[in-house]
């Protein structure tokens, strides 16, 4: 079959490659690596796209992180998806007209429908959404309740709308990807026509054979590779292999 895609992820704050400890701001990590020097090493091992989130933009809304987004993706050649507090058509406009190749709605595709809409219409595949799904209810990020939207129906009505990419995060485990994922993934996959890419808890590279065997159009790849729990050359491998593989 086709093989899933590995997008190793960069969260992005004052230029910076960060990790923030439980989304607590006041508890940054700071990487050495630049986020262009990080693509670069993503390219080197196979990857053709990265997941990059601007946690400024996600705080303060805009795009202070353009500059470095826009350098990243010059300097590696990946395709790049962003997402980060984008919760109106101008933010939208911006990322797509300086060349991103796609922008994640989130918590905005939730609460203002007319929004998601009128995105969608105009930008069609280059628009994806974030959800994240607890015990079948789509969760809204930073809050400890889920909605009374049914998870299903709600990704049914983004694939009716003709969203392409959907990234899916359980949170149900706190954010480990267990036995309970691999249902709810196939489930998704089975009724949707969209490409499900899975996010959360891929820590090591059987993660990434369970997830590449539910024939997932991609996974997202975060601070394990950073930690060294993964190696970037053997997920995209595991994955279905880089073209010569093939």
């Amino acid at each position: 079959g086709e093989k899933m895609i590995i997008l190793p992820a960069i969260d992005l704050f004052g230029g910076r490659a960060v990790r923030l400890l439980r989304g607590d701001y006041n508890q940054m990590t700071v990487y050495p690596q630049t986020p262009a020097g990080l693509a670069k090493k993503f390219k080197a091992a196979g990857c053709t796209w990265a997941h990059l989130v601007d946690l400024e933009g996600a705080r303060d809304g805009g795009t202070p992180n353009l500059d470095t987004i826009l350098d990243l993706k010059k300097t590696s050649g990946l395709s790049c998806e962003v997402g980060g507090g984008i919760r109106d058509m101008k933010v939208v406009e911006k990322y797509l007209e300086a060349g991103l190749d796609r922008v994640i709605l989130g918590t905005a595709a939730v609460k203002d429908p007319a929004f998601l809409e009128a995105a969608v219409k105009k930008y069609k595949e280059k628009i994806a959404v974030g959800v994240d799904i607890a015990n079948g209810r789509v969760a809204v990020k930073g809050w400890t309740e889920t909605t009374d939207l049914d998870a299903m129906d709600f990704l049914t009505y983004l694939d009716g709308l003709g969203v392409r990419t959907v990234i899916c995060t359980d949170i149900s485990r706190d954010g480990t990807l267990c036995g309970a994922n691999d249902g709810l993934y196939k489930n998704i996959s089975e009724k949707c026509s969209f490409g499900l890419i899975a996010s959360g808890g891929v820590k090591d590279i059987q993660d990434v054979k369970r997830l590449a065997g539910l024939s997932l159009y991609g996974a997202i790849v975060g601070k394990a590779y950073l930690e060294g729990t993964l190696d970037l050359n053997d997920a995209v491998v595991a994955a279905g292999g880089k073209e010569e593989d093939a």
